[in-house]
């Protein structure tokens, strides 16, 4: 039997003088495409006639099915729409053709669905490629990984609230925890959105010239997961710890929207961060108001260890 593809480089080669006829050209791709030989078997009751009024139909779907067994790759792919091939059928005693995906533009599609529920504000894209697949466990993060691999499999936003708190030195993998969580909930088509913290209050206290602040808070008191990356390391003043972070946690708590958190700092640690005010002011009543939107609404994690950012370097 001559190879389809062989025979479709011919037909592409061949001068006017030569080319086959319509009949000769269905009686190759008949002898030749292992696709047409199924899709007539299927149809016994389709006369030559049929075919020679469809063949230029015919002749798409020959064609890209021989270029799919050997796919050279989405990227690549020769076909006339990317990512799809021409497929027969029979519709009121006619031969038609119709587009198909194929399994390679359908797991595309599908990754990108994903990253749409996945967002971010300045987190890296190896954060947010993070999973718990390619985790290294050790004595140090196991509990931790445990409970974010939980907490990302049970969370119902809307139902199930309670959040969690990482916390330990630099680099010891609380973001990437975060982000691993992040990819496993959009599996489950849950929508986050992680924020590194000090990026973002830069930009909203530069939003306040135009007052556009207002769409971005908006977003981190709906998302149905928040996760707020580096929780301490912001530059704090009373209107972004009042007007900004307690807004936002106070419409989350009211909801049941859990809210997780990275950060250098233990509770108590950060409740002195949340306490210290402009000109050096106390403000101890005002940071216990944040931190009840905290403490009862997570289960809080320590992560120790080496620095594994470091260790990435200098290997």
């Amino acid at each position: 039997m001559k190879a389809i593809g062989r025979l479709l480089e011919e037909l592409h080669k061949r001068s006017p003088r030569n080319v086959l006829s319509p009949e000769q050209q269905l009686e190759h791709m008949s002898r030749s495409s292992g696709y047409l030989q199924e899709f007539q078997q299927r149809f016994p009751q389709l006369s030559r006639e049929d075919y020679l009024r469809a063949l230029p139909t015919v002749y798409q779907a020959v064609k890209e099915h021989s270029w799919c067994e050997n796919c050279p790759g989405l990227a690549d792919c020769p076909n006339l729409v990317k990512g799809h091939y021409t497929v027969l059928d029979v519709q009121v005693g006619q031969v038609v053709g119709a587009l198909a995906a194929c399994s390679k533009q359908i797991a595309y599609e599908e990754a990108q669905r994903r990253r749409r529920l996945i967002r971010s504000y300045y987190v890296s894209e190896e954060t947010m490629a993070a999973t718990f697949e390619s985790m290294k466990l050790d004595q140090y993060n196991r509990t931790a990984a445990m409970a974010s691999f939980r907490f990302s499999r049970e969370v119902v936003p809307g139902d199930k609230g309670k959040g969690l708190y990482l916390h330990g030195p630099f680099g010891v993998g609380k973001s990437y925890l975060m982000g691993a969580i992040a990819q496993k909930l959009a599996e489950r088509e849950i929508a986050s959105l992680m924020v590194y913290v000090p990026e973002f209050v830069r930009e909203i206290k530069e939003s306040l010239a135009d007052h556009s602040y207002g769409s971005k808070l908006e977003l981190l008191k709906s998302i149905p997961v928040l996760i707020l990356d580096d929780l301490g390391a912001e530059n704090l003043t009373p209107w972004v710890r009042d007007e900004i972070l307690g807004v936002i946690l106070h419409h989350r708590v009211n909801n049941r929207l859990p809210t997780l958190y990275t950060s250098n700092y233990s509770l108590e640690e950060l409740a002195d961060h949340l306490a210290i005010s402009n000109g050096n002011r106390v403000e101890v009543t005002k940071a216990h108001r944040i931190m009840e939107r905290i403490r009862h609404y997570v289960d809080v994690y320590m992560i120790e260890g080496d620095n594994r950012r470091k260790e990435r370097q200098t290997s």
